[in-house]
């Protein structure tokens, strides 16, 4: 339990006419007070507010960072999204059953997705994560007559790749009527146990059993035979009627499943060596609108058969039809295709506030009423303070709410040295949250009084509204800003930092900056091995760089810590499964890429820069700590992060040197 020492006892009037806090919290916070917004960029999410013990927290020895002191007024990040569906939304369980989504729980085993673009294949994956929250509702309509409810951040897969379903945030994908869903299509509804289907049952049970190739079977059909036996006659159920129902087809075929079927993966086969029987059976799946098809000559010992189409579609269709549920499926490797009655026909806002669910699974989607679905993924950051590593991380966000006047006080005390501190080694500090809380110019006009020298690491345009402070704080201390800038495909961006800005305006940044008078350094980071590593990706996004106007770029490989190792390789197996076999040599020592390769992608990012005419940053020079100057601050969500520049300048009248990162 690790929350006690971040809260105090309370009277600040900066909580004052907040909601109070109440159960459920992670834990009863003394003094702390919930807060939600109703704004879209912020549905969803709870920030819990707390007057905090401390803010300059030192950094543990064994730390590979090379900084002693950091800063950090946020735990937690609201650049990620949470995406959500109505409680009642039925998901595809990998069995081939289906639960509603908001009866799921952690440990079930359903149905994802892994693959690229168009070249998906269906496969088991297990439900990681479970929760549920309160969204802006929107109704999806398809031409097959499916409807689908979720929050606007809710993402699909579609022909033109994953789509939102209204997203708050301009620039990301959005669904549009006509786009094509991938999936199996609606799934049909359970039957309801009528007489009618009681009987049927009863009729292609016994009528089955007595032409069975195999003998007569015991079991559950046989079971559950008894207690319909109850109320149906055995002479009455042994009648072939002459107009059956529905309910009497869909009865009968589970039944003769009971007794004369067995599947083969995605196959169901009857078998009997009584024709007239299975003349029975292709008439209820035809009235059922499931195709079949039937050998015209008998096998060994007069046995005929009759065999649904072997895919997915009518595999499950048969299952939720019948109410088959001892049939085995295996889905594993089929592909991924969207039809004709999966297009978009319409998106409505419903004008209402609902309760919404999602999961996260291991392959980072599952299929919802028929279509592929996309889901959050989890990260590790949260439990150090006792919350899940999933939907917590993205949707529960701490505010230091105290953090100016700590600050103050902090660097007050005569035992402070004013060592360079670190801003945001753990999560953004300009993340959206701050547009709202503004805690970062009060801890800016802070250092500013005290001279402290700082550095901060952001991905967050929201760093030029604090431009101003920025320059009054460089005019008498030492001044680091760091922006990550990894690579500058926006397909890529879309993939793995959706909730961040795109590279485009984080280039933006750095002109702006440059612009403004300081000489701006990137951090490359994170160079993704396989993906982003290429000549050709390099050489794109360090000239981009350069044309920024930035003087210096420093590389960083990827590298993987608890948390964040779970959370790339669900995405690395579901969107690129051709790189897993690299991913697992690469990194089955550690976090960290092997020294070889780090050094290999250094040098060609040096020798990039240097046809740019940009000064690359060499490993001492980035990894070296000086006592009195600045210190880049790790990279977000992975505090450990390695080779990390520090640049410092002498003090002056002009604005200091900002490493953008």
């Amino acid at each position: 339990m690790r929350w006690s020492h971040l809260s105090a006892s309370t009277d600040d009037d900066s909580l004052l006419n907040a909601a109070p806090a109440a159960p459920p919290l992670p834990l009863a916070l003394p003094g702390a007070t919930v807060r939600t917004f109703d704004t879209p960029g912020f549905a969803g999410m709870t920030f819990y507010e707390i007057r905090a013990k401390s803010l300059i927290n030192r950094v543990p020895g064994a730390s590979r960072v090379p900084f002693e002191w950091t800063i950090n007024p946020y735990r937690g990040c609201s650049h990620a999204c949470s995406y959500c569906l109505s409680g009642d939304t039925p998901v595809l369980l990998a069995d081939g059953s289906t639960r509603p989504l908001s009866q799921l729980r952690i440990g079930d085993a359903v149905l994802g997705t892994m693959g690229a673009g168009p070249h998906r294949r269906y496969v088991p994956t297990t439900v990681l994560d479970h929760w549920t929250t309160s969204k802006p509702a929107y109704r999806v309509t398809l031409a097959d007559g499916t409807r689908l409810v979720g929050s606007g951040a809710h993402r699909f897969l579609t022909d033109r790749g994953w789509r939102h379903i209204s997203p708050a945030e301009p620039g990301l994908p959005a669904l549009a009527v006509g786009d094509r869903m991938a999936g199996v299509g609606r799934f049909a509804d359970a039957p309801k146990e009528s007489p009618d289907y009681r009987t049927g049952y009863l009729c292609g049970l016994v009528r089955g059993d007595a032409g069975s190739p195999t003998g007569s079977r015991e079991g559950d059909a046989w079971i559950r035979a008894d207690s319909y036996l109850e109320d149906v006659p055995m002479h009455v159920a042994l009648r072939w009627p002459q107009e059956p129902t529905g309910g009497w087809y869909r009865g009968f075929l589970a039944g003769a499943f009971g007794s004369t079927g067995h599947a083969d993966r995605l196959a169901i086969v009857f078998t009997s060596r009584d024709p007239g029987f299975l003349d029975r059976i292709t008439d209820a799946l035809t009235h059922l609108g499931l195709p079949s098809r039937r050998p015209p000559h008998a096998q060994l010992g007069g046995v005929h058969s009759v065999e649904i189409a072997r895919d997915l579609w009518a595999a499950l269709r048969f299952r939720h039809l019948t109410g088959v549920s001892d049939a085995p499926l295996d889905a594993s490797g089929v592909g991924v295709r969207g039809e004709a009655q999966l297009t978009v026909a319409d998106i409505e806002d419903l004008g209402l506030t609902l309760p919404l669910y999602d999961i996260a699974t291991g392959t980072g989607d599952f299929v919802a009423d028929g279509v592929v679905s996309h889901n959050c993924f989890a990260r590790n950051t949260h439990t150090y303070l006792d919350l899940d590593a999933g939907h917590d991380f993205d949707s529960k966000v701490i505010v230091k709410v105290n953090a100016g006047d700590l600050i103050r006080r902090e660097l007050a005390a005569p035992r402070w040295r004013g060592d360079p501190i670190a801003i945001g080694t753990n999560v953004d500090v300009y993340q959206r949250a701050e547009g709202r809380y503004r805690l970062m110019p009060r801890i800016l006009a802070a250092l500013r009084d005290f001279a402290n020298p700082f550095s901060i690491l952001t991905k967050g345009t929201l760093l030029l509204r604090d431009l101003d402070l920025l320059k009054q704080a460089a005019t008498v201390t030492d001044v680091s800003l760091s922006m990550s800038i990894g690579f500058i495909d926006e397909q890529m961006w879309r993939a793995v930092e959706p909730g961040a800005p795109s590279p485009r305006r984080r280039l933006d940044v750095v002109r702006r900056l440059t612009d403004a008078g300081f000489p701006v350094g990137v951090l490359m980071a994170p160079i993704l091995p396989g993906l982003t590593d290429s000549d050709e990706s390099i050489e794109e996004t360090v000239a981009a760089v350069a044309a920024a106007g930035a003087t210096r770029v420093t590389p960083l490989p990827l590298h993987l810590r608890t948390g964040a190792r779970e959370w790339y390789a669900a995405w690395l197996t579901r969107d690129h499964p051709e790189l897993a076999a690299r991913y697992r040599e690469l990194y089955r020592n550690g976090s960290y890429l092997p020294q070889k390769v780090q050094h290999e992608i250094g040098a060609r990012v040096r020798m990039a820069a240097r046809r740019h005419r940009l000064h690359p940053a060499e490993d001492a020079e980035a990894r070296t700590a000086r006592a009195n100057g600045p210190t880049a601050a790790g990279h977000p969500d992975t505090a450990a992060t390695d080779g990390t520049p520090r640049h410092t300048t002498g003090r002056s009248n002009e604005p200091k040197q900002l490493t953008l990162l």
